[in-house]
């Protein structure tokens, strides 16, 4: 249960990390559902890479939620939303033949 908990989280994390690194930088925005699904999708692997390369970072060590793990969920998934959206974002702008 508590891995669903985290990857809940970090889906949620993900997507308001999209949609305001979108708000910050106009030029990486993909539009409200872009933003949405390319930050849930940086928030899942920002996520998980963070508990890949800090085991405990992201789940307690007696297997329950404490707020240090959640704090560590919204961070991975903040972040890696926020930089999939601008990956992307940068993507689709040299795509179209626009300058970033």
């Amino acid at each position: 249960m508590d891995m669903l908990v985290n990857l809940v989280i970090q889906l949620i994390a993900g997507a308001v990390g999209g949609n305001g690194v979108a708000a910050a930088m106009k030029n990486v925005d993909l539009g409200k559902l872009g933003n949405t699904i390319a930050g849930a999708i940086g928030g899942l692997g920002g996520g998980q890479l963070l508990e890949m390369l800090m085991p405990g970072a992201g789940a307690a060590a007696g297997g329950g939620l404490d707020i240090g793990s959640i704090v560590g969920q919204l961070v991975g998934g903040g972040a890696g939303g926020a930089v999939l959206t601008i990956i992307v974002g940068l993507l689709k702008n040299m795509m179209a033949g626009k300058n970033a």
